[in-house]
């Protein structure tokens, strides 16, 4: 149950916060070169990457447990002892991803 929370939270919070990002940057490429600079700023402080960061573990968080309900839609997973599995392995996944995903941009493979 508490996936299907996350799974709630983490698509909503990416909504969000992923339509505000968006309207953020647009509105600072209208205003000029100042405003963007600030933005570029403030999206590359540290408290830029950590809110970046939090957003691509929501990402991951969302894909797997997306991943885990389409299995569990197609009437698979069922078992007490594999629902629990999957359920874990949601947050396990999600974490490694994210972890792997900032350590190729931070090694400039992206």
């Amino acid at each position: 149950m508490a996936v299907s929370i996350i799974h709630r939270v983490t698509g909503n919070g990416l909504a969000t916060a992923g339509a505000l990002g968006l309207i953020w940057w647009l509105m600072a490429a209208a205003a000029g070169p100042e405003a963007y600079a600030t933005f570029v700023f403030c999206a590359t402080s540290p408290i830029g990457y950590l809110v970046m960061a939090g957003l691509s573990w929501f990402f991951f968080q969302h894909l797997f447990s997306g991943l885990r309900h389409f299995v569990l839609d197609m009437g698979a997973g069922y078992e007490l002892k594999t629902a629990k599995i999957w359920s874990v392995m949601t947050f396990v996944l999600s974490t490694l991803a994210t972890a792997a995903f900032w350590a190729a941009i931070c090694l400039g493979k992206f």
